[in-house]
């Protein structure tokens, strides 16, 4: 069994310490460190490089979570950013995840969300809270490109993705190599200003590609 290792970001000592109580009551999981400012974590987690980093958008200081997720991401290309946070608007969650975070979890949502929102972030999987999906549909209505700039082929993948088809699969249904799935992935999200694979599965709901039902909110993997 591989550990996953995760990285706590809160300014609050005592929300800290419950989450590393509760994550490592976990035989998977290993809390390697914690942080409580911005400052703090980037002078400390390239010695850790741990696979998952959770992240409270609210921090002290110049830098709030949103830019510190953006560093992140620089610095540590390879973790993974779960933000955890009592917001819950549409501008902010989707903010946090172009700024590179894989999940979105609230700080009232049952802990065993978290639990999953960290394993599937350490498997390169994308989470949304379920409870704040909506307001990600119609912040991502607003802002993303019309479809009319995908090609055939594009439209395609996007509607596979949306039913929450891997690469893997796609490849197979279309007859073409799991390389050039991949790159037809990154165009569709570039050019309908996305980052994740679930980002997609919402917008081509919101424009009618598939029903509610077909969403699986809980992860989009990529593989």
């Amino acid at each position: 069994m591989n550990l996953i290792r995760v990285f706590l970001i809160d300014d609050h000592r005592v929300v800290r310490k419950g989450l590393r109580a509760f994550l490592e009551s976990f035989a998977d999981i290993e809390v390697v460190g914690e942080a409580s400012s911005g400052e703090e974590v980037l002078n400390t987690i390239g010695r850790w490089l741990p696979e998952v980093a959770v992240i409270d958008l609210l921090m002290p200081g110049g830098m709030d979570g949103i830019e510190l997720t953006k560093r992140v991401r620089r610095l540590a290309p390879n973790t993974q950013v779960v933000v955890l946070t009592a917001y819950t608007d549409g501008a902010r969650v989707v903010a946090a995840l172009r700024a590179g975070a894989i999940g979105y979890v609230r700080k009232d949502a049952d802990p065993e969300v978290l639990l999953a929102a960290v394993r599937a972030a350490a498997q390169g999987q994308s989470t949304l809270d379920p409870a704040i999906a909506g307001t990600v549909l119609d912040e991502l209505s607003s802002e993303a490109e019309p479809r009319d700039n995908l090609t055939e082929r594009e439209m395609e993948v996007l509607k596979l993705l949306a039913h929450g088809r891997t690469n893997r699969e796609i490849a197979g249904m279309l007859v073409v190599g799991e390389e050039t799935v991949k790159t037809h992935v990154g165009n569709i999200l570039a050019k309908l200003h996305l980052v994740h694979r679930q980002q997609a599965m919402l917008y081509a709901f919101k424009q009618g590609l598939i029903s509610l039902d077909e969403i699986d909110l809980s992860g989009a993997d990529g593989r």
